[in-house]
């Protein structure tokens, strides 16, 4: 068996802009960056937001609106595909993997 460990490419703290490409099934917003899924409460589809990352886990992370997103900088989150995520999305299910 391959041990193959993934690091998210952002990390607790970082704030970035990011574009809300699809909203899970809790009613979070889901913003990709480099294809790693960020969950944001309180933003809809569309929305362009400036983000603080509050949590990372291997897969996912968590995030929080720090307001909107800034002219100055490129929008960072990545235009792969925006498929629905049909996943749950809480953090509980989370809180158990090693960051």
């Amino acid at each position: 068996m391959e041990n193959r460990r993934s690091f998210a490419p952002v990390q607790v703290g970082e704030e970035l802009n990011v574009t809300i490409e699809a909203v899970g099934e809790k009613g979070d917003g889901v913003a990709k960056v480099k294809g790693f899924v960020l969950f944001v409460a309180n933003t809809k589809q569309g929305d362009n937001v400036r983000v603080k990352v509050t949590k990372v886990f291997k897969k996912v992370g968590f995030a929080e609106v720090v307001g909107a997103a800034t002219a100055d900088s490129a929008n960072e989150s990545s235009s792969e595909s925006s498929e629905e995520t049909s996943e749950e999305t809480s953090e509980e299910e989370y809180e158990n993997e090693e960051p």
